[in-house]
């Protein structure tokens, strides 16, 4: 097997997370470009360069091309939903400059299966005028056209799966009825993966599906039965352009905007003509059933990362049924302090010190959760600095890295699992601290919680962020002083 330099653009998204990997056993040597270096470099992907990638940024993408064989088109700004198709054709404008004078001989792009009437959603109008826009280009581009993926993490199917974990009545609209061929993720990782080793000299699109072309309804109802849950499945005949982004925000934990584009992009049947890339390509596909199978099995993964530190508490913690995708909520401060300063006022949390700002509201929380029957063991480390496995108030420390961030375990009973993390950036000139909670709701209630602290969450973490920033100021400003003393 040949081994290539693979550039996989979109390398922090779902599918890249599961791209990767696969590329790596195979061998070859891989870049990763997106835009959260710093995570990506926290993933431990072997003999893997991680580099700081913005297609709205022509100048990070020029040089990279240089030392690139094939590359990995998986970019969407499918959350840039109020210029979504000007932003897809700039980033695919901006690739194919960056192309002219490399080595590149393949480009894959992952696209999304069409339908011939042109009135359906941006998302899918996007995705089209992407692929017309990069095969502009001399080089061959590849295009893998999709509808559902099945696997952890897979904005659609998330959302089908909150829609049953989170609603007892379930009324979708008029879509359901509409037609698909769900591809499992592993099918499509294998696709994806050997397409490198049927190299072409001309453009070309392949559909890629699962064994099966049936209705959202049938997905739903199969869905249902799978996760064993009591649920009664009653269509409407609404539009999905009618759903509001606030009903989506409600059922499930899937960032709102994606949401609300795959949704409104679910209007018409999608048969997937695959026969020529399964030809190609030969693979056992994976029907719905099982994928759904493995997919649930496997959905505690998604705490198995560095975002939560690896934290064995953290898994023992872990309910089916918990929301994949964390809403969050947060403030970032820009300040003048150390990284240094930063770091040690960070650590100081609990204790004295309290929590920086609105101490009598954290204290009011701590009291429900003692009247509720989880007694807290108030207290904190007597030691300046902070350790992994750290008890403060009830919280744990699953993550340190120091002068960059401090992120604890929420230890109080609420339904869902929950984090506080403290996330200190240095950019030369000034630093950033932010404060931010990320929780993973469990069901409707789990939901319902995070909406109802929404807005003490945000006057309180702005508040944390301020004062954290002050305190390490004026810590710098003492430092400075006793040093001319």
């Amino acid at each position: 097997m040949n081994q290539q330099r693979v550039l996989v653009l979109g390398a922090s998204g779902h599918i890249g997370q599961n791209l990767i990997p696969a590329l790596i056993e195979q061998g070859h040597q891989v870049t990763a470009g997106a835009r959260r270096v710093d995570w990506m470099m926290s993933q431990g992907w072997e003999n893997t360069r991680c580099i700081f990638v913005d297609l709205y940024d022509p100048e990070t993408l020029t040089k990279v091309m240089h030392d690139t064989d094939i590359v990995y088109y998986l970019v969407h700004s499918m959350s840039d939903a109020h210029n979504l198709i000007e932003q897809e054709r700039k980033a695919a404008i901006n690739v194919v400059e960056a192309l002219e004078g490399s080595n590149v001989k393949q480009i894959i792009f992952l696209s999304a299966l069409q339908h011939k009437d042109q009135q359906y959603s941006p998302h899918l109008i996007a995705r089209k005028l992407t692929g017309e826009v990069l095969r502009t280009s001399t080089i061959p581009v590849t295009e893998i056209r999709t509808s559902m993926i099945v696997g952890p993490g897979s904005a659609a199917f998330e959302i089908m799966r909150d829609m049953v974990y989170n609603l007892p009545i379930l009324t979708p609209p008029r879509w359901v009825r509409s037609k698909s061929s769900p591809i499992a993720l592993k099918n499509l990782i294998h696709y994806l993966t050997e397409i490198i080793h049927h190299p072409t000299h001309q453009h070309r699109i392949f559909d890629a599906g699962g064994p099966e072309y049936i209705s959202y309804q049938t997905l739903f109802e199969r869905f249902i039965k799978i996760s064993g849950k009591k649920r009664v499945l009653i269509p409407l005949p609404m539009p999905g352009s009618l759903i509001s982004a606030g009903f989506i925000s409600m059922i499930t934990s899937v960032p709102t905007s994606i949401a609300k584009e795959l949704i409104q992009g679910l209007k018409y049947d999608l048969p997937a003509n695959d026969e020529p890339l399964r030809k190609l390509i030969p693979q056992s596909l994976i029907k719905f059933d099982d994928a759904v199978k493995e997919t649930l099995a496997d959905e505690a993964a998604a705490l198995d990362n560095q975002d939560w530190g690896y934290s064995s508490a953290v898994r023992s913690r872990w309910k089916p049924g918990y929301g994949y995708y964390p809403k969050n909520a947060g403030y970032t401060v820009s300040t003048p302090a150390s990284a240094t300063s930063l770091w040690h006022t960070v650590q100081q949390i609990g204790g004295e010190q309290g929590y920086f700002y609105g101490n009598t509201l954290w204290k009011i929380r701590a009291i429900m959760d003692d009247i509720a029957g989880n007694k807290v063991t108030y207290g904190r480390p007597s030691r300046e600095t902070l350790e992994l496995g750290d008890m403060i108030d009830g919280w744990r420390v699953i993550k340190l890295e120091p002068e960059k961030q401090l992120t604890l375990l929420f230890g109080m009973k609420a339904p869902g699992l929950g984090r506080l993390s403290f996330t200190i950036h240095d950019s030369g000139n000034l630093r950033s601290i932010d404060v931010r909670a990320w929780w993973h709701p469990a069901g409707f209630s789990g939901l319902l919680y995070w909406f109802a602290m929404m807005p003490a969450h945000l006057f309180i973490f702005k508040g944390m962020a301020k004062t954290i920033s002050i305190n390490a100021y004026e810590l710098d400003k003492n430092s400075s002083n006793d040093e001319k003393k």
